[in-house]
């Protein structure tokens, strides 16, 4: 189970650092470690005394649970469709994780929701609150400040002291922002700040994505990425910001969904990643992100996507050129390209933020998340991919990108696929990923060779049914409509028989890798 994850070394170049900055680094890695035991209490209130549990058990087969354990941040396999791999220990507490009562149902949760008064609500379906129940066994909000308290109070003050040794003003600011979060539970103006983060050192730490949360995609579960920031290649990526605005105007979906203005910044930074902490260290590795996802924050100042280039290339070499190696068409593996994987992640990252977010549905305003509830996470990563694929193609006609760059880009995607679905069809990214490898099947536009369970990209087809299926995605997002997102993913988001065949093959390629970051040690 552990050879499945290719031990690499994920580092980068500290010597550019002032030295104030170069202290403050170990304030901040000291900090991302406290996200490894908030997430860890996320995942399931059994988690951290099974972890001490592992730490004294010293037989060979212990050190090797412990270390598994480690790579998942828990005793399910995740790749595995969240199998325990320790004995004694229960099915994993999906789809509550940690943030409900385990035996809370989405029937008494919506009942008691109903009866709350509005502000109460919003923190009942907020990022930030856990739900409990008292001593009668009544259901109430608890604020991550509160729940999570001392290990907060630890974060906040590394974070003060960080700030304090920075050459960094916006460093600076972000940090004392984010320390004031950890304690307010109001994470709104440290989310502002980040989006302004103009630093040789870029931080992401708190608490951001759902995932986790498969009864409601609402909770936000702690996760730190700490990196480099990489000049060149971010001033190389930053023409992309200049057209996002054009693309959004020209998506496939009627004009009355598309959002007439977008928020006045959508930053990129290529960083190299030097540390994790918390949900970015569980499991698949991260090859790229966009966030915050609180809509506020994207309507206000519009999201950034930040790019893992030293993640992303050891994931190319690594996995995916095996992968294509081994269920490219012959004719086709020509075309494999870093580059066409990494434009493509940007482009994944980028359409994140554009297309349906705040939505209206029978007369009130809400957001795509809400309305496509535990079915969100999976249904807007297929969003992001297949509209990335758009996106691209939009650019190439336009000739703002090079037609050149238009055939890589699709078989370099085909190949991705493979790599991504091997994630496990429960995880979003990997569920995402099936929706669409059988609708491009079903349309033509991927042909599979059953003689050697090879596949190729129909170059003639792929463009319209990539818009097809943008068009359709985004316009269920639109209308929050929730039963078209259920049966669109009940129909294609399996494995079907061609591609479990081709995926049979792949036994010997490593699924992803296990970073070791000496930086941080």
């Amino acid at each position: 189970m552990i050879a499945r994850f290719a031990p690499t070394v994920i580092t980068g170049d500290t010597t550019r650092l002032s030295g104030g900055d170069r202290a403050a680094l170990r304030k901040l890695l000291a900090a991302a470690r406290i996200m490894d035991s908030l997430y860890l209490r996320q995942v399931w209130a059994g988690n951290v005394a099974l972890k001490r549990e592992l730490e004294n058990d010293t037989s060979t087969a212990g050190r090797l649970r412990l270390r598994y354990f480690n790579i998942n941040m828990g005793p399910w396999s995740t790749i595995d469709d969240n199998e325990p791999f320790v004995s004694g220990v229960p099915q994993r507490p999906l789809p509550h994780a940690n943030y409900y009562p385990e035996d809370l149902t989405r029937e008494e949760f919506s009942a008691w929701l109903t009866g709350l008064p509005e502000e109460e609500q919003q923190k009942a379906t907020g990022y930030f609150h856990t739900v409990r129940r008292d001593d009668l066994g009544a259901l109430r909000a608890v604020p991550y400040s509160e729940e999570y308290g001392d290990e907060l109070e630890h974060a906040s003050r590394l974070l003060r002291e960080a700030a304090a040794l920075t050459d960094n003003s916006s460093l600076r600011t972000y940090l004392l922002k984010r320390a004031e979060a950890f304690l307010s539970n109001d994470y709104y103006d440290s989310d502002l700040a980040w989006m302004d983060l103009d630093s040789p050192i870029d931080v992401t730490i708190g608490p951001y994505e759902v995932y986790m949360d498969s009864l409601f995609n609402y909770k936000a579960a702690f996760e730190a990425f700490i990196t480099l920031r990489n000049d060149e290649e971010t001033a190389r990526l930053s023409m992309f910001s200049a057209h996002l605005q054009d693309i959004e105007d020209n998506l496939p979906i009627e004009a009355r969904y598309r959002n007439p203005r977008l928020g006045s910044l959508a930053p990129i930074r290529v960083v190299d990643e030097i540390a994790v902490g918390g949900e970015a260290r569980a499991g698949v590795q991260t090859a790229a992100f966009n966030l915050p996802n609180d809509e506020r924050v994207v309507a206000a100042k519009g999201s950034k996507r930040v790019m893992l280039r030293n993640v992303m290339e050891a994931k190319f070499q690594t996995i995916l050129a095996p992968i294509a190696a081994a269920i490219l068409d012959s004719s086709q593996l020509h075309l494999l390209s870093f580059d066409a994987f990494f434009t493509h992640v940007l482009a994944h990252e980028l359409m994140h933020g554009l297309g349906p977010q705040t939505i209206m549905v029978d007369g009130k305003s809400t957001t795509v998340r809400k309305a496509m509830r535990e079915l969100g996470s999976a249904l807007e990563e297929a969003k992001a991919d297949i509209s990335g694929l758009f996106a691209l193609q939009h650019l190439i006609d336009r000739g703002i990108l090079s037609r050149e760059t238009e055939r890589p880009m699709y078989a370099t995607f085909l190949a991705g696929m493979f790599r991504s679905v091997r994630f496990g069809i429960h995880e979003s990214h990997g569920r995402g990923v099936a929706l669409q490898f059988n609708y491009l099947m079903d349309e033509g536009a991927i042909l599979h060779n059953s003689a050697d369970s090879s596949f190729a990209v129909d170059f003639d087809r792929i463009g319209d049914a990539t818009r097809k299926l943008t068009s359709e995605i985004m316009t269920i997002q639109a209308r929050g409509d929730y039963d078209a997102a259920r049966a669109l993913l009940q129909h294609y988001a399996l494995l079907r028989p061609a591609m479990q065949q081709s995926l049979d093959k792949l036994t010997s390629v490593p699924v992803d890798i296990a970073p070791h970051f000496p930086l941080a040690e």
